[in-house]
């Protein structure tokens, strides 16, 4: 019905020997000084309205219906929102707070003071990275038992990858947040309604636009409410049974059930609990998912980086399955994994709101306006990575580092995401194991768009075919 609203999105993919430039929306050429139709575009697809000059290390200001919108894209003014005036830019935006509201709650991931406080420090200790090695075994016996599925399907056989990704890194972190609680149906089905979810929240709150400082609610649809239920009711029943003994003590949520009962002046209720679960669930699959749907587009493309991961693979582990004491040695996987954070940041949008006026370089910020920070803008700004649009994992090699503020796939400052580091070691154990065994190959003729929802997919999925790595290639 809503149709004529919707605008085209241009995509450019070249490949030309071993110079590969991935899928991305081509620059914004609208007319200038149109902010509604700047808008509507955003609606559309928020990656697709960057003209060429907003590449540039700057911060520049405009208005929408009288709101004003501030970017902010040079990593010594992203320091000073998100580390030195981090009091007054903490706030998500009330786009994000409203889209996922309903379904988190108060969880860390929208929280804000001292709500935002207290679960941080929770939650940090749950994920830390210290613990990490502990789900270590988790994360490579799931992805073993996807490398013997795999292996019951003929050669060739055609998988959608971000589907697979998506049950690999939902039954990881079941097991490592839920303990072995959920089992596959279970898990496929938070997996599902996760994405239905997605597919229903407005990429834009046109409340805000209009003068709502807080936005307005998002309207709870019949779908949207059968998938928010269907998460709620397992996450409940999991949070229950460890309320009433029935847990796995070895898992995130009975550590979180435990640190309540050890200081009861947190007050994490049944909902808080079952909030910070749904978070941590969220965060820790949803975007290792994304990233791993990404690196196997661009492996499959760029051959060359693919015969390089396949090479240092063997060369580490030789026969035997990797794990994750073999992470620090695997430099060409992780750069692989960090190239493709960079190109395709699972969050690429890193909304503020400011709570009081402020000045950011020489911008006046006036309250309540919104403070864009857009990793995906950030991390192809030609004056910090060379050939920005192009896929070059060597620049994560060796002694190579970004610029402090340049690449932040996991935000930055005291909102960087707790759960870092747990989300590249699984990204690497998972991309070798996988690798050791498999090569993937795009669809022929499948064309790749980036899409921005909440987090950054490949429009529609990823259809590849597996093809089966010879012995003498091992």
């Amino acid at each position: 019905m809503l149709g004529w609203l919707q605008r085209p999105v241009n995509i450019s993919e070249k490949l030309e020997g071993h110079d590969f430039e991935p899928a991305h929306a081509d620059y914004y050429d609208g007319k200038p000084n149109r902010p509604l139709n700047l808008l509507l575009q955003a609606r559309t697809d928020f990656l697709s309205v960057w003209r060429t000059g907003d590449f540039k290390e700057k911060v520049s200001s405009i208005r929408i219906l009288g709101r004003q919108i501030v970017l902010v894209n040079s990593p010594d003014l992203i320091r000073y929102v998100v580390v030195n005036r981090h009091d007054n830019f903490e706030r998500k935006s009330p786009q994000m707070r409203r889209a996922l509201e309903y379904l988190l709650g108060d969880g860390l991931f929208i929280s804000d003071g001292e709500t935002w406080k207290q679960r941080r420090s929770l939650v940090n200790d749950i994920v830390h990275r210290n613990r990490v090695p502990a789900f270590g075994p988790v994360m490579e016996k799931t992805a073993s038992e996807m490398v013997e599925r795999w292996n019951s399907m003929p050669d060739g056989a055609e998988i959608n990858v971000l589907h697979e990704m998506a049950g690999l890194t939902a039954e990881i972190i079941s097991r490592s947040v839920f303990g072995n609680q959920l089992g596959r149906e279970s898990a496929d089905a938070i997996t599902d309604s996760f994405s239905s979810y997605q597919s229903l929240i407005d990429s834009v709150n046109l409340g805000y636009f209009i003068g709502f400082d807080e936005g307005l609610p998002v309207l709870r649809t019949p779908s949207l409410k059968r998938s928010v239920k269907r998460i709620h009711d397992l996450i409940d029943k999991v949070v229950e049974d460890h309320l009433a003994g029935r847990g796995d003590h070895s898992s995130m949520v009975d550590l979180l059930i435990r640190r309540q009962q050890r200081n009861p002046e947190l007050n994490l209720d049944m909902v808080a609990l079952r909030n910070e679960a749904a978070t941590i669930f969220m965060a820790g699959h949803e975007t290792t998912a994304a990233t791993l749907t990404w690196a196997w587009y661009l492996l499959s493309q760029a051959t060359w980086v693919e015969k390089q991961v396949q090479d240092e693979i063997a060369r580490v582990c030789g026969d035997r399955v990797p794990t994750v004491d073999d992470v620090p040695k695997l430099d060409w996987c992780r750069a692989v994994i960090n190239e493709t954070l960079r190109l395709y940041p699972p969050v690429p949008i890193l909304a503020r709101q400011a709570k009081e006026k402020d000045r950011i370089g020489d911008i006046d910020v006036a309250p309540a306006s919104l403070v864009l920070i857009v990793p995906w803008l950030l991390h192809r700004t030609p004056s910090l990575f060379e050939q920005p649009h192009h896929f070059k994992p060597e620049r994560f090699l060796g002694d190579n580092r970004p610029k402090p503020y340049s690449f932040i796939p996991f935000a930055s400052g005291p909102r960087v995401c707790p759960g870092q580091h747990f989300g590249e070691t699984e990204a690497v154990i998972c991309l070798a194991i996988l690798a050791q065994k498999f090569s993937l190959r795009l669809r022929q003729g499948h064309k790749v768009e980036p899409h921005c929802r909440l987090t950054l997919r490949p429009k529609g999925g990823l259809p590849v075919t597996l093809h089966r790595r010879g012995a003498s290639s091992q």
